[in-house]
């Protein structure tokens, strides 16, 4: 079972950076494919990026590209979400998810992925 942790979250003004952190508790961590996601409260998780297992696939979702870069380090256990000339739309928390993959996909869709973090605030001010 892998268990992400997000980190990272923060109040940051439009146009500004953040790098979110997601380590993973688990010696197969080499194995899944890792996947950011957001939710605002009254709407659907909504998937950000993703990254096959051994970091040589990414997918991004539209709001993302350019704007957001998803990298991992396996041997830290770790995935990363670089984001860059921020928005207030996204304002969201953001969620990590694992979803054991090895032969190499990056999954899009919330129901693909099995475990799940428990989320980082990311507010995004005007």
């Amino acid at each position: 079972q892998v268990q992400p942790v997000e980190s990272g979250g923060g109040l940051v003004q439009a146009g500004g950076s953040l790098r979110l952190s997601c380590a993973a508790s688990r010696r197969t961590f080499s194995s899944y494919a890792m996947g950011w996601f957001r939710q605002v409260p009254g709407k659907e998780r909504e998937f950000v990026a993703a990254i096959s297992a051994t970091g040589t696939s990414t997918y991004y979702a539209t709001s993302a590209t350019g704007r957001f870069t998803i990298s991992r380090d396996n041997a830290k256990n770790t995935v990363y979400l670089q984001m860059n000339s921020l928005k207030p739309e996204d304002t969201a928390v953001y969620y990590c998810a694992a979803d054991f993959s090895p032969i190499g996909g990056v999954p899009g869709s919330s129901y693909e992925y099995d475990y799940w973090g428990q989320g980082t605030q990311v507010t995004v001010s005007s």
